[in-house]
């Protein structure tokens, strides 16, 4: 199962990143505009955030894997949708097409979960880990497809701009395909026809709105949740001002691509062995390290000089690695910390926060650096971590004591 989920993590983590890779400044150059094309990735944001209740109301009614079918079709959907609107040479129908689009992270996202649901509680962080650091390889080859993408469209007699969504579609559809034929059994429904009595599977399928879902759960969800919409939140605020920062100070978007690529492969390459630490350790102990890590993270890269590659850089591989420490180990307590029939709803209101606090952080970040400075926006965003960090370690003490 863990060999499915990591196939279909690498094609959706792809399909993601090539179009994302381009929708910015295609969005630009279609609207003339730079404020229309920061609006291209905030679409897509929001699009992760809007599907992912709908995706757990599936996965809570029939499983995990029409769920992730789901996302990753109406992502294939958003894809073509933009290939046609560069066609078309509208923005105004980019846009919409990649708020569907942003499902198809919605169901990466949520793949982790699927890895949770049959693991051994004692090595449920390291399945989960895994499942996360499969998209390494997505994630680093996505960009890197767009170009030839784009090629192959011309000789096809459609627009550069156009390849890279195509193949989007075609990565999405292809995930969807492996799930639909080998993720079998459904985990989900394996473990809650275990767990929940057969007469009471018909009031599996919850309905009920997030607010609810948020008070029902227990402490060490709402710690873990609180845990991951935290770091998901600082990762994008201080990771999407850094190439501004650097680009007034004059550094070649190579020097910029580096720094950047520093960070993301620090996002998941690193998640195996912070899925080790939280089954070792405990989950919440590595909460505290990855709230740590944002912490000094954002002291180093607030404190760098735009001219400061190497400080940056520093700066945005502690942040990435804060990052994976907060999703794996917030993602296991998360699982564990609810009953099996409820699990759904959680997962799908973390995801819900997760990119709705992305989405906040980034236009957050903007008003700040443009208000102020990148030194405040650093500033900030370690005080907002902080009391994440002083939870947590008070959380530890006490289960210590």
């Amino acid at each position: 199962m863990l060999r499915v989920l990591a196939a279909t993590q690498v094609l959706g983590a792809a399909g993601v990143t090539i179009g994302l890779a381009v929708s910015t400044l295609l969005a630009a150059a279609l609207s003339d505009s730079d404020a229309v094309g920061g609006l291209a990735q905030t679409a897509a944001v929001v699009g992760a955030a809007v599907f992912a209740v709908p995706a757990a109301r599936v996965a809570m009614r029939h499983g995990r894997r029409p769920a992730l079918v789901f996302g990753y079709a109406v992502g294939a959907v958003g894809a073509v949708l933009a290939a046609c609107a560069v066609v078309l040479r509208s923005w105004h129908v980019l846009l919409p097409a990649l708020v569907l689009f942003g499902a198809a992270t919605s169901a990466n996202l949520a793949a982790r979960y699927a890895g949770a649901d049959l693991a051994d509680p004692r090595g449920r962080a390291r399945s989960v880990a895994l499942v996360v650091w499969a998209a390494t390889l997505g994630a680093v080859a996505g960009p890197n497809l767009a170009d030839p993408a784009g090629r192959f469209a011309v000789t096809l007699g459609l627009p550069v701009g156009s390849g890279p969504y195509l193949l989007s579609a075609a990565l999405f559809g292809l995930a969807a395909l492996v799930v639909a034929r080998l993720l079998r059994p459904d985990p989900l429904v394996v473990v809650r026809d275990a767990v929940v009595p057969a007469h009471c599977a018909g009031g599996v399928g919850d309905t009920r709105g997030s607010g609810a879902v948020w008070r029902s759960l227990p402490g060490g969800a709402k710690l873990a949740l609180g845990g991951i919409t935290l770091c998901h939140t600082a990762m994008v605020g201080l990771m999407s001002m850094t190439p501004v920062h650097m680009d007034h100070a004059g550094s070649s978007l190579r020097v910029v691509g580096v720094v950047i690529s520093l960070h993301v492969a620090a996002m998941y390459i690193a998640s195996p062995l912070f899925g080790w630490m939280a089954d070792r350790l405990g989950r919440v102990s590595v909460l505290a390290i990855g709230a740590a890590l944002v912490v000094a993270a954002s002291g180093i890269a607030g404190m760098a000089p735009a001219h400061g590659a190497p400080q940056l850089a520093a700066g945005l591989t502690l942040l990435g690695f804060g990052w994976s420490a907060g999703l794996v180990a917030g993602s296991a307590l998360l699982t564990e910390s609810v009953a099996v029939a409820d699990r759904p709803a959680a997962q799908g209101l973390s995801d819900l926060c997760m990119n709705v606090g992305g989405a906040v952080g980034g236009i957050t970040a903007g008003v700040v650096v443009t208000a102020w400075s990148y030194a405040a926006l650093g500033l900030l965003v370690g005080f907002t971590a902080l009391p994440l960090l002083v939870v947590c370690l008070f959380s530890s003490l006490q289960r210590v004591r």
